[in-house]
């Protein structure tokens, strides 16, 4: 009896080892289906908050800026994927920019944590508000566990294997060009992982590998008001996944601080949005709209952004 029992318990360890692992592989996969929709991330990096993205943008506008954004996904079940943001941007000299940046990402019992501080330069080059941006951001990436999510037995070795892994060194590298008309950038996101190969195993796809946007200004002066058109064309590398192409449209109406956006992504996603930019205060909608087969598993995802302009004395142009 005494051996059956030792070899009965072995057994059930065995069994809720493995058992939680599978466990984990498949909340995984499932994942996998909402986190092709997290492909598309803020709307806002396009137009209203272009620090999001690239840290060469950085304090680019005058005073400080803070931007709080919320992005989740339609579908009320748990372990929705959630995005929370935070960025605030201070021009401390008319070439130099600070910034921090730091954005919690939750899907199911996995969470993540990206904390990054962020020095930019600016260059004038000629009329026009023309200017060559550079920005580096360095911080720490902390991918882990949410054991609050988690229902069963945290001590299982499975589950600490994977949450004893270390929080690890990270960066991005920006680089744009900026007049009042026309906007271009280039962008090596996810240094740590990229360049330097740090906690490889933690995220091996669905990775953004290299970033590149552009946008030109169209403006209208008519009897309706100054109105403006801005065109986008941007391009992703994804590590795993189809590279992604974006297109957009923002359509602003300058005398009411109103705009109007549409972006285009290749992987079967649209969005839409609406901004309310003021001297002191902006905050700015969005819905991103999910078609082909992905369709069925989710309703889309919404985005909420607020900004603070402290110390700003530019008017909304």
């Amino acid at each position: 009896m005494t051996t059956t029992a030792k070899y009965g318990k072995t057994t059930e360890s065995y069994i809720r080892s493995r058992c939680a692992y599978l466990l984990i592989t498949a909340i995984a996969l499932l994942l996998s289906i909402p986190c092709k929709a997290q492909l598309n991330p803020f709307q806002a990096m396009y137009y209203q908050n272009r620090y999001i993205n690239n840290p060469a943008m950085a304090g680019l506008d005058q005073g400080l800026n803070i931007d709080l954004g919320y992005l989740q996904q339609w579908d009320a079940f748990p372990g929705t994927p959630v995005m929370e943001l935070l960025t605030a941007e201070y021009q401390a000299t008319d070439k130099v920019g600070l910034g921090l940046n730091i954005v919690d990402n939750q899907e199911g019992i996995f969470r993540q944590t990206r904390a990054m501080a962020t020095y930019a330069y600016h260059v004038p080059l000629s009329d026009q508000n023309q200017k060559l941006n550079f920005g580096l951001s360095a911080g720490i990436n902390d991918p882990r566990l949410n054991t609050a999510a988690i229902i069963g037995d945290l001590s299982d070795s499975e589950l600490q294997q994977y949450d004893q892994q270390a929080a690890y060194f990270d960066g991005d590298l920006g680089l744009s060009y900026t007049s009042n008309d026309f906007f271009a950038e280039a962008v090596l996101p996810n240094l740590g992982i990229n360049v330097f190969n740090r906690a490889e195993q933690r995220q091996d796809v669905d990775r953004t590998l290299f970033f590149i946007a552009c946008s030109y200004k169209i403006a209208f002066n008519n009897t309706v008001g100054d109105l403006s058109l801005e065109p986008l064309a941007a391009y992703r590398q994804i590590k795993g996944y189809t590279n992604i192409f974006d297109a957009g449209l923002n359509f602003r109406m300058n005398d009411y601080h109103f705009a109007i956006q549409a972006i285009y992504h290749s992987n079967d996603n649209f969005g839409l949005g609406v901004a309310f930019d003021q001297p002191t205060w902006a905050i700015n909608f969005a819905y991103d709209l999910i078609s082909g087969p992905i369709s069925n598993y989710t309703s889309g995802t919404f985005e909420l952004g607020i900004k603070l302009k402290i110390f700003n004395k530019q008017y909304y142009q």
